[in-house]
């Protein structure tokens, strides 16, 4: 997959699809480690550790997006109003020492439900392929924020297959003596 929002890929196998979902997964895998790690250096830090509201707002943020992000629940606004989000045209702005840790968090939860999601498409795909799906096929891919969303199958003829792989030129050299 890519970074595009929206995009139509054609795969040539299951095979092939399943490598990209792969790719895709250890990506976020490893984007979410340094979030979480990037979060728990921010966490503990000695001088936001000491201040009891911060230690408060730290543990029902941690709370609510996990209630709210196993759920697909809206836990995490009520949460979000708790610390100074400014709206300013089509973003939000926060000028709270804990705005970072709270997009941190919800980076995080958004990232696992997403690695989540490929792990179920990747199982649907290894069913494809255990079903006998497959063979000559060509699969055209809806791809939304890197997850596949609709896929459509259709069957590559002999001959196309044959053209897209031949070679076809002119090679010509002169005897010089």
């Amino acid at each position: 997959m890519s970074d595009f929002s929206t995009e139509i890929r054609t795969f040539y196998s299951l095979k092939e699809i399943r490598e990209a979902l792969d790719e895709e997964t250890n990506q976020l895998r490893i984007l979410s480690e340094d979030y979480s790690e990037w979060l728990g250096t921010l966490l503990r830090n000695p001088k936001s550790s000491k201040s009891e509201e911060w230690s408060k707002k730290a543990a029902e943020l941690q709370k609510a997006l996990k209630a709210g992000g196993r759920k697909g629940g809206k836990k995490k606004e009520k949460t979000a109003s708790s610390i100074e989000w400014k709206k300013f045209k089509e973003i939000m702005l926060c000028s709270d020492s804990f705005g970072e840790a709270e997009i941190l968090f919800e980076a995080v939860e958004e990232l696992r439900g997403k690695i989540e999601k490929l792990e179920k498409i990747k199982k649907s795909i290894e069913d494809l392929e255990r079903y006998g799906l497959g063979k000559e096929m060509r699969y055209i891919t809806y791809i939304k924020d890197g997850i596949p969303q609709k896929m459509i199958f259709k069957s590559t003829e002999e001959s196309e297959a044959v053209e897209k792989f031949e070679f076809s030129g002119n090679f010509s050299v002169t005897k010089q003596t």
